[in-house]
């Protein structure tokens, strides 16, 4: 009779020296570690530029010489009908402030060249069922003696080659080859880059 108190002393010890020890190991906390450094990506994803402007074109495209152009006083001509001559293409709009101040240093290039093999064309990027009063009022404004007409959408996209810009200025050589081209106007400059380039081009005649 004596053994069994005993023997359930010895177990209610066994029990709770277990139960202390669990709760210990439950409180303790846990090893903490140093997350890991972010790794950059073995394929970045490449930067997005622009893309590059289109090359330099060494002639105009056939398609381009036979277009029909609306002339602005209703006459309708083609580059095609200049070919042979040294021809300069002005790009130009009303809305445009430096065209407005370039048109003047281009007509005095213009009038030195009047004996000469030599063609001024002035097209607009305008639409004329939307812009014909407006550019009316403009070549009223100013003294704008090249044969002026309306440049289409397509003509303009062929013509300006990726630059955005206007003015622009192309010169083509009597063989058809374009001598120059550029875009924008620098004030008492633009004639003279004109006229340099409509002397290198008859050199080649």
């Amino acid at each position: 009779m004596r053994r069994f108190p005993l023997l359930f002393l010895l177990a209610t010890i066994s029990v709770l020296n277990v139960g202390f020890q669990s709760g210990r190991r439950i409180n303790t906390p846990a090893t903490t570690t140093a997350p890991a450094p972010v790794q950059p990506p073995v394929n970045p994803v490449p930067e997005i530029r622009s893309a590059p402007r289109l090359t330099e074109m060494i002639r105009l495209p056939e398609s381009s010489w036979e277009r029909s152009i609306k002339g602005i006083n209703d006459k309708n001509f083609r580059l095609g009908d200049f070919q042979g001559q040294v021809m300069v293409i002005n790009i130009w709009a009303s809305w445009c402030g430096p065209c407005r101040r370039e048109v003047p240093e281009y007509e005095k290039v213009r009038t030195e060249f009047e004996d000469r093999n030599v063609v001024f064309v002035g097209l607009t990027t305008e639409d004329p069922r939307a812009a014909q009063d407006r550019v009316n009022r403009f070549l009223r404004e100013v003294n704008f003696g090249f044969r002026l007409g309306w440049a289409d959408r397509e003509l303009q996209r062929i013509l300006m080659n990726g630059k955005n810009a206007i003015p622009q200025t192309i010169v083509i050589d009597t063989e058809g080859r374009i001598v120059n081209h550029w875009e924008g106007y620098a004030a008492n400059r633009s004639g003279n880059r004109l006229k340099q380039a409509i002397q290198q081009a008859l050199v080649s005649e």
